[in-house]
């Protein structure tokens, strides 16, 4: 099967184009493309297409098809229509514009020729079967024909332009559903309704592979939209939960051992036992409850390795908000240097996560804080001293660079992080 395989931030860049594409296109008044994103559950499917939708300021609609058993709720209903018609006085031609006037008409003087007249045009529409007795009353008559025709959904019956339409687990649903959703994709509309203009649709599916249980589609079908295909990435991760304010402390384990995700123990249910344990101070006080609260989330494998991590000491690593503006500089450097070492004890696993830390927490830090000149002398002497080696060094100023090149101007004005940059 033709699929793309791509990280968080790569399928948004992905969608964003499709969706900047879809406008080209109906602007041409061709058919939009839709995009299927495959992947594990857990791994953050939904969350990134809702985050797409809030980055575009489109309106979100998600329908869970596995979870629907109403045809209608995603095409709309059935409706018989009838014909009718009312008779309206409209102006006629004036008579000097008739082709058929005759010559005596013509003598007969200007007053003839430029006198206008009226008369009776039928004005015809198609009415919903409940409504019809409402017309009757106001004029309207039966032309005798009528059709069968469906009215549009609820969820976008009143809807504007601009959004995105998720179908939810599609490969879940039943064979009518999935039907239904090939006549979506390959028109934008649904016999008798539309979707408005810059509505794009997104599709989500687990995989199928056998550990789901998901209905096959054809590779007819599969003609009808792009698939990329869904990746964890450790790092990708990372800078998500720096924005999205999960405990430092468990960051800190994940990026140690990315190994420990798999299709059973996902991003999601990592999140979930991360965010359980988050309000306890002191992880060593509380290793038989965190035990237990692992156990029950992520699975005791998980769960042994991260009270190991609290043995080990790693909870108390220095944090990115420390290194970036605690006050005294020789302290958090001495900090610093006592979690990675040196020389024969030097710790580069511990050294990569905290680098891939810094940087990250940099980046979120600028989006609503003033860069100082001292959080720009720091960061210019944890990148050219020999705490780091050149590689995370150069980590640390092209996450910088990459996320708000703008707020480190200063940074990047500095010889020999401007070296770095030009690697």
């Amino acid at each position: 099967m033709a699929q793309v395989n791509l990280n968080v931030t790569e399928l948004k860049g992905f969608i964003n184009h499709i969706i900047k594409n879809n406008r080209f296109l109906q602007d041409e008044n061709k058919n939009s493309v839709s995009v299927e994103v495959v992947g594990e559950s857990g791994i953050g499917k939904t969350s990134t297409i809702v985050e797409l939708a809030q980055e575009n300021n489109l309106k979100f609609v998600k329908l869970n098809l596995a979870q629907i058993e109403e045809l209608g709720d995603l095409v709309g209903f059935p409706v018989r229509q009838f014909q009718m018609y009312k008779e309206k006085t409209v102006p006629a031609k004036k008579i000097d514009d008739l082709s058929m006037v005759t010559a005596a008409q013509r003598a007969a003087g200007a007053s003839l020729a430029n006198m206008s007249t009226t008369t009776t045009k039928k004005v015809g529409m198609w009415v919903d079967e409940l409504a019809v007795q409402e017309y009757l009353k106001n004029g309207y008559k039966m032309t005798g024909k009528n059709r069968m025709s469906y009215c549009a959904p609820e969820w976008i019956a009143d809807a504007k332009a601009g959004g995105i339409l998720l179908l939810d687990d599609w490969n879940r649903a039943d064979t009518r559903f999935i039907q239904a959703v090939m006549e979506l994709i390959d028109r934008q509309s649904y016999i008798s309704w539309t979707l408005p203009k810059d509505w794009h649709i997104i599709l989500t599916a687990n995989p199928d592979n056998g550990d789901y249980m998901v209905n096959s589609v054809d590779s007819a079908q599969k003609t009808r939209y792009v698939t990329a295909n869904l990746k964890f990435d450790v790092n990708v991760w990372a800078q998500w939960a720096e924005g999205a304010g999960i405990d430092t402390r468990c960051i800190n384990f994940l990026l140690l051992h990315p190994e420990l995700v798999t299709q059973e123990t996902n991003a999601r249910s990592i999140t979930t036992f991360f965010n359980a344990i988050s309000s306890f101070d002191n992880f060593e006080d509380n290793l038989s409850l965190i035990q237990m609260i692992g156990e029950g989330s992520v699975g005791d494998s998980f769960a042994s390795m991260f009270t190991t991590f609290i043995n080990n000491k790693l909870d108390k690593l220095v944090t990115p908000k420390d290194l970036l503006s605690h006050e005294n500089e020789s302290y958090i450097l001495g900090e610093l240097r006592g979690c990675i070492g040196k020389d024969d004890t030097y710790r580069a696993d511990i050294a990569a996560t905290l680098a891939t830390r810094l940087g990250n927490y940099a980046v979120v830090y600028s989006k609503d804080n003033t860069i100082t000149q001292k959080i720009t002398d720091r960061l210019k002497s944890l990148c050219t001293l020999d705490y780091f080696t050149n590689d995370l060094k150069y980590l640390v100023v092209r996450t910088i660079f990459n996320g708000n090149k703008k707020k480190f101007n200063k940074l990047m004005m500095i010889p020999e992080i401007t070296k770095m940059t030009m690697k």
